[in-house]
């Protein structure tokens, strides 16, 4: 496949006299608030961003009547290559794409995962995905958990939905099963960092980054708990990490889970989808979001993936037969 076609971005807009003495990377970050402040930063220092015909610096002070115009060209960001990859759509336009993300799909490349995965698969659906950063993935889900994503597919659409996820408006609804009774619900509160001992985990660490996850219950099992979840910051493993954190790590989890855990008595359906569940039992449920054009809220639901059903299914039937 050849390089995707560029494409053109040409704006204009004018100062006011209030952005007298305010720099240029502040009133274009003003003027052009659809696209983010590194980008303009990059275009105003490439000469792609002028003031009154002139190239410009960021920290240029304006009189407050200068004509700002953008003529640039949106350069590839992604390098990697174009794979067909297998893609439930939820909901498709010309702005954004909603995608159910089955387990076992690797979203970014890295070590040990350079092909095959979500990244690979939108450079495929559509080349000009290439022009955005990370092919317009804005936030991820761990390989192996399910649920609603989205992504973006215009640079607009980008800095909007960026925008939503650090003004903590982009709502994200999970479901989980996780080893333990709980009695109520609650609020982890805990900062997220790298494990001091091993690199590949997060942990709750002193001087990690705030990380907020809000869980409650849906229904308690003899040994488990299903619970609904949601998240209020985005950091790595974040639900994982919290969950075992207060004793309640998700059922199948390789790396924050524990031993398995078997209720006594549990019959041999149960301790069957037990010992079948090798992945985190994590499903992203619901996912809320602006519009970046229309200014719509939109809500989308994705069903839970047939192993997260049998799970559920097993545990009621063993609740019932001990009842």
């Amino acid at each position: 496949m050849g390089q995707p076609p560029t494409e053109k971005i040409q704006l204009a807009a004018r100062a006011t006299p209030e952005h007298a003495g305010q720099r240029v990377d502040q009133v274009a970050a003003e003027l052009f608030d659809s696209y983010s402040r590194s980008r303009l930063q990059t275009w105003i220092k490439s000469g792609a961003l002028t003031v009154n015909g002139r190239p410009a610096k960021p920290k240029d002070k304006l009189v407050g009547s200068e004509e700002l115009v953008i003529d640039a060209e949106l350069e590839i960001e992604v390098p990697d290559s174009a794979q067909p990859v297998e893609l439930p759509v939820v909901y498709e336009d010309e702005h954004l794409l909603v995608i159910n993300k089955p387990a076992g799909l690797v979203v970014h490349p890295a070590a040990g995962h350079h092909d095959g995965t979500l990244l690979n698969g939108l450079l495929h659906l559509d080349e000009r995905q290439a022009s955005l950063p990370r092919a317009g993935i804005v936030h991820r889900l761990d390989r192996e958990t399910t649920g609603l994503m989205v992504v973006a597919r215009t640079l607009e659409a980008h800095a909007s939905l960026v925008d939503q996820l650090q003004d903590k408006s982009l709502y994200r609804e999970y479901e989980a099963v996780c080893v333990g009774v709980m009695t109520g619900g609650g609020v982890v509160e805990a900062p997220i960092g790298r494990h001091p001992q091993d690199r590949k985990r997060q942990a709750v660490v002193p001087d990690g980054k705030p990380a907020v996850t809000h869980y409650r219950l849906i229904q308690r099992f003899r040994g488990h708990t299903h619970t609904r979840v949601q998240l209020e910051t985005g950091r790595t493993h974040q639900i994982r990490v919290h969950m075992a954190h207060v004793r309640y790590p998700l059922v199948g989890d390789p790396v924050y889970g524990g031993r398995m855990r078997v209720p006594a008595g549990a019959s041999a359906e149960l301790r069957d989808a037990l010992q079948r569940f090798r992945r985190q039992a994590l499903h992203a449920r619901k996912l809320g979001l602006v519009h970046p054009a229309s200014g719509e809220y939109m809500e989308f639901e994705a069903p839970m993936p047939a192993d997260f059903q049998h799970l559920i299914a097993a545990l009621k039937s063993d609740l019932e037969q001990h009842a």
